[in-house]
């Protein structure tokens, strides 16, 4: 459109309704997540744990979130391993930390490109491109360290499950902006 000269308001102002739209989106996405982590550890634990129902669970039951004692959280039957939760040091501290400074290098690339500082946008791109590579490969190893060392699995119950739903989705995410920042810094 710029080229042939037909960007003008309503190509810019369709391109901040999808830009908006997609982030709407996105932040319904993750809330959903958030929201039934949420209710599974404020309203499904403590209900069950309610005498009504415990007799119908089974007698040893505990309204405790999550454990990694065997008998409250993790199933008597044993279909459901004592785990480990995600504590929020180290590892995901590094990565907020990651994505944090990656969005201050793509703000610096963003300025100078605006300014024409075509060498320092380039510069700050592959920064933003590393800060991203970096993060997913922190993010794998947080995730060979859960899964063989904290005995954190897809198969941990609710705790589990969104776990690696939510920050397998964010990683994705991360990749995938990752490839679109590669594709333009190239």
């Amino acid at each position: 459109e710029s080229v042939s000269g037909k960007y003008g308001a309503s190509v810019d102002r369709s391109f901040r309704w999808s830009m908006s739209w997609f982030i709407f989106s996105e932040v319904m996405f993750f809330g959903a997540f958030f929201g039934a982590l949420w209710w599974a550890r404020v309203h499904s634990v403590p209900t069950l744990g309610n005498p009504d129902h415990v007799a119908v669970l089974w007698p040893d039951f505990k309204a405790i979130w999550p454990s990694v004692k065997e008998g409250i959280t993790a199933s008597p039957a044993n279909t459901i391993e004592p785990f480990e939760t995600m504590s929020p040091f180290w590892l995901p501290t590094i990565n907020t930390a990651l994505l944090l400074s990656s969005g201050v290098t793509l703000t610096i690339a963003h300025h100078a490109l605006q300014h024409g500082e075509r060498s320092k946008t380039i510069r700050f791109m592959w920064l933003t491109v590393a800060l991203g590579l970096t993060f997913l490969f922190v993010q794998g190893y947080e995730y060979a360290h859960a899964w063989s060392e904290m005995n954190l699995k897809l198969s941990s119950g609710a705790y589990g499950s969104t776990f690696y739903m939510l920050t397998g989705f964010h990683g994705f995410h991360v990749f995938v902006g990752m490839l679109m920042l590669l594709f333009i810094t190239l």
